[in-house]
């Protein structure tokens, strides 16, 4: 036998001993947190969790009867050390679930680890594409959509909406920007549009300037794709080099979340956005969501505050269907697989067969009330599959988005 064997065997009786020892006290539920506290992706981190523990403070510790433990790891926004966390989480605090992590290349750093381990993870914010699309990984489901779902729609607004021909992007150069960017291009493109520039900068880097610089003056508009607190740094610059009033802007999601546009000013304004989220959602539960943690926090909750809200969300739902015995894994992921939830801010979505969400996609557009910038919702594309308007099997046949697929064939020198 193979060592690589013996570890795995090892892993398994390993876990399965820790489950048999937890069932038999009748111990607390242990929720596993993997975050970032630190770098370009802290200010998400933040957001993260302070949605998630909102939602333990709501319900005083305590879901689907059993009490909750918490158990947070940073993970320092690095592949390594997410899957270092996430195995001290499993083996050492041995935890019943995961939510976590926050980006995309490190949701694929833990991908093996996962399903060695069998443990249930709910994805708050990392948006891998092919955890839930041509690798399904058995025991991860998102509860938020992967990267390109959104741009998807912003591909198609921008053509035929806001009929801008020639476009430039400028992106994050890891998983998250170049799914987004592949999105947007790709709808662009087949309504008519043309991606004629892409400018991808380092996640870490600390000015702007040589990648605005480099925009053709000749382009109708640029999309901007940053996560954590680089669209703070992007957009400001944007408007210090003079081509806020002279080439329109819009963003990811995230490129001026609420998170960060509370940090914000009028170079923000204006800025059309797509994404499956803005505080200004006008419907009960969000108006009550919104409420509770602009008490905890003063700000307005964002991507990362409702993706980790919304996955506990997620995971009391399934403790409920399985009666809390989050013991049985296999019983929970199914429960997991098909839930439903009926009070999230977003308001109701389901899951597809491979555990991603089927939900509201808003196209957004900044603008100030009552003394604040706001995403206000300019359009609503209803019940958007991480398929768009796709045949599956046609999507899944295609590579993965990435940095080079679908091939930009417009680009200009």
């Amino acid at each position: 036998m193979t060592k690589k064997l013996l570890s795995l065997g090892a892993l398994a009786l390993a876990v399965s001993f820790s489950l048999a020892a937890h069932a038999e006290t009748g111990g607390p539920i242990r929720l596993g947190f993997l975050t970032v506290k630190s770098g370009a992706l802290a200010a998400g981190g933040k957001q993260m969790e302070e949605g998630l523990r909102l939602f333990l403070k709501e319900r005083n510790n305590m879901v689907a009867g059993r009490k909750v433990e918490l158990v947070v790891a940073d993970t320092a926004g690095q592949p390594a050390i997410t899957k270092t966390r996430a195995q001290e989480l499993v083996e050492k605090d041995k935890v019943d679930v995961i939510i976590g992590p926050l980006a995309a290349f490190e949701a694929l750093a833990i991908d093996d680890y996962i399903r060695r381990a069998q443990v249930p993870v709910i994805s708050p914010s990392a948006a891998a594409e092919d955890l839930t699309q041509r690798k399904p990984n058995p025991w991860f489901v998102r509860a938020v959509g992967t990267s390109a779902q959104p741009s998807h729609a912003m591909g198609e607004y921008a053509a035929k909406e806001l009929k801008y021909k020639r476009v430039a992007i400028v992106a994050d150069d890891f998983a998250f920007g170049h799914e987004i960017a592949a999105g947007f291009q790709r709808t662009f493109e087949e309504n008519g549009g043309k991606v004629v520039q892409k400018l991808w900068s380092p996640l870490n880097v600390a000015d702007y300037g040589s990648y605005i610089g480099q925009i053709r003056p000749d382009v109708d508009a640029v999309y901007a794709v940053f996560a954590g607190g680089n669209g703070i740094k992007f957009t400001k610059q944007y408007n210090e080099y003079g081509l806020k009033g002279k080439i329109p802007l819009m963003g990811a999601m995230t490129t001026v979340d609420e998170g960060i546009l509370k940090s914000m000013g009028d170079e923000a304004l204006g800025v059309v956005s797509n994404g499956w989220y803005t505080a200004a959602l006008d419907n009960p539960n969000n108006k009550r969501f919104v409420q509770a943690i602009n008490k905890e926090t003063k700000d307005d909750p964002g991507y990362y505050t409702v993706g980790a809200y919304g996955a506990a969300l997620m995971m009391e739902q399934a403790l409920k269907t399985v009666n809390g015995k989050i013991e049985d894994r296999n019983a929970f992921m199914a429960a997991l697989r098909n839930v439903q939830v009926p009070n999230d801010p977003r308001g109701e979505f389901k899951l597809d067969a491979l555990g991603n969400p089927v939900m509201d996609v808003y196209i957004r557009k900044v603008e100030r009330k009552n003394g604040k910038l706001v995403n206000t919702v300019v359009k609503t594309y209803p019940a958007v599959s991480q398929f768009w308007t796709y045949e599956k099997k046609d999507f899944l046949a295609n590579p993965v988005y990435s940095r080079d697929y679908p091939v930009a064939r417009n680009i200009e020198k």
